[in-house]
């Protein structure tokens, strides 16, 4: 397979200056500066195939943001290689972003008071596009996504997770060869989320768009992803199959579980009590001891259950577990 991205001992160090609060240290900073360095990467090293979709994920102040920036362009890295559809991204970026699409979760890349499909025409004259490939695909996209109505609203009108899906559609509207995804389903129902991950999987296997989704919901990264790369404190911890990550790792599920009414102790294999009140439940479960669908059962034909919340357990606690196995 043809390789789209290599990465070799990236590494970006920011200096910045600190002082302590008050009028008077803030005219002292201006005589004399304290400064601090940060070493947001400290050697990060991958490479991924044409038509991968890779998980990038890591907790907040990782050095995620910074290796996506590095990647697309917008960052000018302290060292290393870093070679993207044969392009050196802050180099030649220019020819290069004609090539990728880019969607940031919380930064806006619609025009707020146009509606998504007049963005969506002068993407078509910016990247160039032939009126009946563009149309063709556009309509293919808004119909995948269920989105006829949205796109004639102004932006300012949409909610966050209906701009996700429009910006969405914008990424991709040029045919890019490299995209980057950063927290997609934010925003989005269970429904909603389900058809963004079916649009992502579609335009993956159709066109071999390869993809790098940066998430803290599992969920995409589950469904959307066989690799995945974690990172923390600028360093790559685990770089392999998500497979291994779930029969490893992810061994625990948390249940949120609400009550009209909590009249007994709750006792089940499996499930150890977090917390407890008279109206709520926190529980862990170890999958490898008990299925979910078994809990859920018990719980719902034992108690008066309001509602019922099963999540993955936080990032975090995942790579605390992969330090541990690594100092064994």
């Amino acid at each position: 397979m043809t390789k789209v991205i290599h990465v070799k001992d990236l590494k970006k160090t920011f200096i910045t200056h600190k002082r302590k609060h008050g009028l008077l240290n803030a005219v002292k900073s201006l005589v004399k500066r304290e400064y601090k360095t940060k070493h947001a990467l400290r050697g990060v090293s991958f490479d991924i195939e044409e038509g991968e979709i890779v998980g990038f994920i890591g907790p907040n102040g990782a050095g995620k943001s910074t290796t996506i920036k590095a990647l697309s362009g917008v960052l000018y890295p302290s060292s290393g290689v870093v070679n993207v559809l044969g392009y050196t991204p802050w180099k030649d970026r220019v020819k290069y972003v004609t090539h990728i699409g880019v969607v940031f979760g919380q930064k806006p890349q619609l025009h707020w008071d146009l509606p998504p499909l007049d963005t969506y025409w002068l993407n078509k004259e910016v990247y160039d596009i032939p009126r009946k490939e563009f149309e063709k695909r556009l309509n293919h996209m808004i119909k995948l996504l269920d989105v006829e109505e949205i796109v004639q609203t102004p932006t300012r009108d949409l909610s966050l997770g209906e701009r996700m899906k429009c910006k969405i559609i914008a990424a991709l509207l040029h045919n890019p060869k490299l995209v980057f995804l950063d927290e997609p389903s934010i925003g989005l129902d269970v429904v909603a989320k389900d058809k963004l991950r079916d649009f992502i999987l579609d335009i993956n296997q159709r066109l071999k768009t390869t993809f790098i989704v940066t998430t803290h919901d599992m969920g995409d990264i589950e469904r959307l992803c066989r690799r995945i790369i974690i990172i923390n404190n600028g360093v790559i911890v685990y770089d392999g199959p998500i497979a291994k990550i779930k029969s490893d790792y992810l061994t625990h599920k948390h249940l949120d579980v609400k009550f009209n009414k909590l009249d007994k102790k709750f006792r089940f294999k499996g499930c150890k009590i977090i917390e407890a009140s008279d109206y709520e439940l926190k529980l862990e479960l170890d999958t490898k001891k008990q299925t979910i669908k078994n809990v859920v059962n018990y719980l719902i034909t034992e108690f008066d259950v309001a509602d019922i919340i099963v999540q993955d357990p936080p990032i975090e606690e995942i790579i605390q577990k992969i330090y541990k196995q690594k100092e064994k």
